[in-house]
Parts: structure tokens; C-alpha cells; sequence
């Protein structure tokens, strides 16, 4: 098409119409090339078209994980023009039930794994709406039967995804993104990528963190590979690269951490690497060099961005030099420079401009709110002429003017970007965006608990993990554990729980988190 892809299901046809029989999809065993994928693509929009009466749904739930399913999944429900609404398998029941509701979901794709533990089952705390289980012959089966589905009436302004971040009021957030602020990304991402066919990427995200996005339509917008590791494979990251010769490498730093400790990071172990993608966290510049001496073949990008502003919106490649890398004070590579299509502004408290301040973001990339309005409140604000700043209050039109916060604190070094921590209490643990105050009101609403704080500690391992502190005379932790386990998803679940007679209080009254987070991590290196 002359105008380039509109939609983010254009990307994907695009390619698979000039490179039919190229490798577009290996999951464990099972390879797909673009042309295989696109008739079972087509097959399973036409089986969904038909279960929602003839009529493409609006949005779509996607219950798999890491199966051929999950990613013919995805295709077929933008083939359609709904908007695809990722969920975990491995979350609790009710959780999923409510982004489906928040949503608007219709249909439910889950794959065989996901229908086998229970998690699609709709009994009154599954999703609440039909869901549609299918293995690969059962994908298969649906492609033979040369049904059609009907056209995609997709636009840019169309919801392309809906990824649900933590919300502090215990409510997960809905962040919709259209067509036009994720092709927008992409055509400034696919280049830089250096990709095409032959080129081999690795699938390392789940598809409920929008760094899948990424790994999904950088291949599939160039012609290359996607290569899907299993959860175990993940645990031996460069055995993986190694063993499936990966080209391209994208995934949070804690991976490189966690391959370090194994020591498999040897000089030269994933030699046909060419990039390697970081982001998510910060990446220690230890363990750039440890990574770089291990892929001697590869460049080293640091990607940087909330969901709400499309997966990324900033970027830096480390020198080719290691000796020519910078040595900033935290120890962390720098965030680098936004990127050209957008606009940035570093804000202190007081709303005026400074080297050191919240980074605000507007732009083509930044989606048009949140999926409830009333968690736009505080999260964007509006420059006037004269300077002065007016914090959005809910009242009056969101518009393309308004900047969003991002909630994290950056400082202007060298004409470089670094990322300095967050202004609120927001976390990141291993890539996914925690936001400890729904923690914190789940184990509030647990019998015997009066109050309660999570924090963000290191843990053993040199990483960051959660620990929670709760007050309450009937308060005890194995049964909190439990409580939480049957309401959140793992990752979200502290690795501690202490009870106190009394949470520690500050000069000001308010509950001491930072003596908390020095208590954990005091008792741990005791």
C-alpha cells in the first residue's frame, strides 16, 4: 500500500504478501511460515466472526500463553478490527473476569494449556463471556474449512490493544491504544531494528506486557522470524540464543542478571547475535559489559517508556567501544534521547522546567486516556501560553495538547537522558509496572488487618523485589499469602510479609517506607 500500513494488522499482511514462504513463527517444535500463518489467521477470524453471530466482536480476550494459539490469536483478532485484550493464565479467575468486563471482551481465544488448568472456565468467576478453545490441528481444521471472515472496518483511530497496568485504588487501569499511535511506533522502530528476512527475534515477553508488541511486529512488519522460547528456556537465556541462533534479542535486564549467575554469559557464547534490546528496568552497565563480552557480534539498545505512550519513547545504543561507554553516577545506562516524533518536558514539583524533574510525554504515540475517564484525573496536564501549568481534573475535553506524567523522575546529563527513580510510589519488578497501593488494598480487606505497606527492597539476588509490612492484632502471614495468591498474579505477590504491632511513622505522621525498605533489606544481609 502506498500510504504504508494504517493498522497494526497491516504490518503483519504486508509481509506475509511478499514473503509467503518465509519462516514467520517457531514455537517450540511447530514452524509456520508467513503463508501458513496467515490461512490459519484467516481461518480462526472466520470461526470467531461466526460464533459472535456473523459480525466481527469489538474486542477480543486472548487467554494463551507462548502456544501457536496466542499468536494466531492475536492476528485474527485484529484481522477482524477488534481490539485484542491480552490475559494471563496465570491470574486469579476474578481478576481476568474483571478486565474482560472493564473491556468490553465478547469472545475469549484460549489456548489448550490455558482451558486445561481451568483458567477459561466460565463459572462464574472466568471470563463471563464464550470462550473458544483451540490447539494447532484444531487451527488447522479451522483453516480447511474456506470459510471467509468478514472485511476489517478498522481505522487508525480504532483500539488496536487494551494492556491493564496496576491501579492504586486496587482496580487494574485499562490502557487502550489505537492504530495510529502504535504505527507510529513502528515505523520508527522496524527500521532501527536492522531486520528482514533471515533475521531470527526472540518472543521473550508475555502478551500482557507491551514489550510483546515489540517482539511480535518488529519481526512480523520486516519479514523475520519470531522465535518463542518456553518459560524453561527462559531461564537459560543464552543457551536459547545459542541453540536457536537468534539474531535479535530483546527483554528486561533481570534475564542478563539471572544468565550471570548461571555463568553462562562466557566470552562469545551467542555469537550470531547482531542487537540486543534492554527495557523494562534500568540495565547496570555490568552487566552491558558481561552481556557485550558474550555477544561480541552485537549492539546494545536501551529502550525506555510507559504503555500509556506506546511501549517506547526513548532510545540509546551503547558505544561499539565499551571504552567509549559513559560512567553515570547510578550506574545504569542512560535512557538516551526521545524519540524525534514526539515531545518531552522535564517538570519540577512546582510545574516549571528543569534538568531534573518528572519527564511529561506528548505526541503521536500517546494514547487518548485511560479506558475509565476517571483515572485520567492527574495523569496529564496542559501548558499554557504565558508557561503556567494546569494539571488535568477530569473536567473538560482530553486533548492532543495535554502532556502525559510519567511518573518517573529524569535528569537532563551530557545532552542524555537518566533515569533518576519515580516521583510517586510506582515500582517495577522485573519488567512488569507494580503499583503497590492495590497491593496494599488487598491485604487491607484481609480479616485482622489493619493497615498495611508494600515496598520495593533488593533481594538476594541483587534484584528488586516486593516486601510487605501489615499491622493487626489477628494479622498473620501464611494466610495473607494465600489471600493474594487467589487475587493477584504472581509477579505482583511480595516475597515477604512481616507483621507489626505498629507500622513506623515518620515526622510527619506518615507511614515510614523508606525505614520499612531499610528494615527488609537490613534483616536480609543479616
Amino acid at each position: 500500500m502506498n500510504a504504508g500500513p494504517l493498522t497494526l494488522f497491516d504490518w503483519f499482511a504486508d509481509s506475509a504478501a511478499a514473503h509467503p514462504d518465509q519462516p514467520a513463527l517457531e514455537v517450540g517444535r511447530e514452524r509456520l511460515t508467513y503463508g501458513e500463518l496467515r490461512r490459519l489467521v484467516e481461518g480462526l477470524a472466520a470461526r470467531l466472526a461466526a460464533a459472535n453471530g456473523g459480525q466481527p466482536p469489538g474486542a477480543v480476550g486472548l487467554l494463551a500463553s507462548r502456544s501457536v494459539t496466542a499468536y494466531v490469536g492475536y492476528l485474527a483478532a485484529l484481522r477482524l478490527g477488534a481490539a485484542v485484550v491480552p490475559l494471563n493464565p496465570e491470574a486469579p479467575a476474578g481478576r481476568n473476569a474483571a478486565v474482560v468486563a472493564a473491556a468490553g471482551v465478547e469472545l475469549v481465544v484460549a489456548d489448550q494449556a490455558a482451558a486445561g488448568a481451568g483458567a477459561g472456565a466460565d463459572d462464574g468467576a472466568g471470563p463471563g463471556v464464550p470462550t473458544l478453545t483451540f490447539g494447532t490441528e484444531e487451527l488447522r481444521a479451522a483453516a480447511a474449512d474456506g470459510a471467509s471472515a468478514p472485511p476489517s472496518a478498522a481505522t487508525p483511530e480504532d483500539v488496536a490493544y487494551l494492556i491493564f497496568t496496576s491501579g492504586s485504588t486496587g482496580t487494574p487501569k485499562g490502557v487502550p491504544i489505537r492504530h495510529r499511535n502504535v504505527v507510529s511506533y513502528l515505523r520508527h522502530v522496524v527500521p532501527r531494528a536492522e531486520a528482514g528476512p533471515g533475521s531470527r527475534m526472540s518472543g521473550s515477553f508475555e502478551l500482557t506486557f507491551d514489550g510483546s508488541v515489540y517482539d511480535l511486529f518488529v519481526a512480523w512488519g520486516s519479514g523475520a522470524t519470531l522465535v518463542v522460547p518456553t518459560r524453561s528456556q527462559l531461564l537459560s537465556p543464552v543457551k536459547f540464543i545459542a541453540s536457536r541462533e537468534l539474531t535479535h534479542w530483546f527483554s528486561v535486564p533481570s534475564l542478563v542478571s539471572f544468565a550471570e549467575q548461571l555463568g553462562t554469559l562466557r566470552p562469545g557464547a551467542m555469537p550470531t547475535l547482531r542487537w540486543s534490546v534492554f527495557g523494562g528496568e534500568p540495565l547496570p552497565l555490568s552487566l552491558a559489559r558481561a552481556w557485550r563480552a558474550a555477544a561480541p557480534h552485537s549492539g546494545i539498545e536501551i529502550l525506555y517508556g510507559p504503555s500509556e505512550v506506546t511501549v517506547s519513547c526513548t532510545e540509546y545504543r551503547l558505544p561499539a567501544d565499551p571504552a567509549d561507554w559513559p560512567a553515570p553516577p547510578n550506574g545504569t545506562a542512560p535512557l538516551g534521547t526521545g524519540y524525534a516524533e514526539l515531545e518531552f518536558l522535564l517538570l519540577d514539583e512546582n510545574g516549571a522546567p528543569t534538568d531534573d524533574g518528572e519527564l511529561c510525554v506528548r505526541g503521536p504515540q500517546r494514547f487518548p486516556g485511560y479506558l475509565d475517564p476517571a483515572a485520567d484525573a492527574g495523569r496529564f496536564l496542559h501548558v499554557a501560553a504565558d508557561g503556567t501549568v494546569h494539571p488535568y481534573t477530569g473536567d473538560g475535553p482530553l486533548t492532543e495538547e495535554h502532556w502525559y506524567r510519567t511518573g518517573d523522575r529524569v535528569g537532563l546529563r551530557d545532552g542524555l537522558l537518566v533515569h533518576l527513580g519515580r516521583v510517586d510510589q510506582q515500582v517495577k519488578i522485573r519488567g512488569y509496572r507494580i503499583e503497590p497501593g492495590e497491593i496494599e488494598a488487598v491485604l487491607r480487606a484481609q480479616d485482622g488487618v489493619r493497615d498495611a505497606v508494600v515496598v520495593a527492597v533488593v533481594g538476594p539476588d541483587g534484584e528488586k523485589e516486593l516486601a510487605a509490612a501489615v499491622s493487626g492484632a489477628g494479622a498473620a502471614a501464611d494466610p495473607l499469602y494465600s489471600a493474594l495468591g487467589g487475587q493477584l498474579p504472581p509477579y505482583m505477590i511480595p516475597r515477604r510479609i512481616t507483621v507489626l504491632d505498629e507500622l513506623p511513622l515518620n515526622a510527619n505522621g506518615k507511614i515510614d517506607r523508606r525505614a520499612l525498605a531499610g528494615s527488609f533489606e537490613s534483616d536480609r544481609s543479616g
